[in-house]
């Protein structure tokens, strides 16, 4: 049996309310971005290749349905998981009138043994009658709103070419809260130009907001992307492995101990990533930042300060 996590997980949260073991299968519904259609730009944000931010063993040909239960049967096998949560992750998966949205929602949701849905989107794709829906969903089944933050600071998300600044994701986020949707919050550590003081700031800045859950990555140089250029140039200065997992727990230490949290790294697949190769080793990483909090004897929000305002 493995010892228990010296941080709030997802996973664990997960089996207390479901009884069993519950996996993420990832969809692509075959959303876009206003990053990327014209309406902003065209290229995107430095770090998203062609196939934006999903899983990389999405099949974007098949149905959402036909996706679900094509990954139900991997997360079966692999992880002898029960229940499954449809994740829609591949780029804003609220770009989209109500009604489209309804309908792919209901689609993953009619698949047997789906309990709930996780949809990933940026802050800027959540107008209100949008965020009326999402509220509604929440009462009929388990969800999440992931909302990508990256930064708190405005000049990195300048840098990583965001298109909004960071007061579009607090708007997004207090107007999500305040309809009730749990929302979790995307963050990059290892932004260029960022000092770690300005990593770490934003563990209380999301205290400070109240976020419900963490997601944090580190920086990838994928394949095909504006990152990927400055690297080969020479402009982008990475994390190595045990800087990235100090840091991790640097940032748990800080954080609210209720925050959930969904994710402490990421990996790129394999065939696209160009950096940092240590990353592929993704339960190594992990094991790394459960050894470094052991020989701290140190736990999640053990330097937490609640902020002065109300949760």
């Amino acid at each position: 049996m493995s010892r228990p996590k010296r941080y709030n997980t997802f996973s664990d949260e997960l089996k207390r309310l479901f009884g069993c073991k519950v996996q993420r299968i990832s969809v692509d519904a075959g959303f876009t971005c206003p990053n990327r259609d014209g309406t902003l730009d065209r290229e995107g944000c430095i770090f998203c290749g062609g196939a934006g931010s999903g899983a990389y063993s999405i099949r974007p040909e098949l149905s959402v349905a036909a996706q679900v239960e094509d990954g139900k049967e991997v997360m079966r096998r692999k992880y002898r998981a029960e229940k499954f949560i449809a994740y829609f992750q591949a780029y804003s998966n609220t770009y989209a009138p109500v009604e489209h949205l309804r309908a792919l929602f209901d689609e993953a949701l009619s698949v047997p043994g789906v309990v709930g849905i996780i949809v990933a989107t940026r802050p800027d794709c959540l107008p209100d009658p949008v965020l009326d829906y999402l509220a509604h969903l929440g009462e009929q089944t388990y969800f999440w709103l992931e909302l990508g933050l990256q930064s708190i600071h405005d000049k990195s998300l300048a840098l990583i070419n965001r298109r909004h600044d960071y007061a579009c994701f607090v708007d997004a986020l207090e107007r999500a809260k305040a309809r009730g949707i749990r929302v979790c919050a995307h963050v990059i550590l290892g932004v260029p130009g960022e000092s770690r003081e300005e990593m770490l700031a934003m563990a209380g800045e999301l205290n400070r907001l109240g976020v419900d859950g963490v997601k944090l990555h580190l920086l990838h140089v994928m394949k095909g992307t504006r990152l990927a250029e400055m690297y080969g140039r020479g402009e982008v200065e990475l994390l190595d492995r045990d800087g990235y997992a100090g840091l991790v727990c640097d940032f748990l230490e800080l954080l609210d101990p209720a925050v959930l949290i969904h994710r402490l790294t990421g990996d790129g697949g394999r065939d696209n990533l160009v950096a940092p190769l240590w990353s592929l080793n993704k339960f190594e990483v992990l094991n790394l930042i459960d050894a470094e909090l052991e020989r701290r004897n140190s736990r999640q929000g053990i330097r937490f300060s609640p902020p002065r305002q109300n949760r």
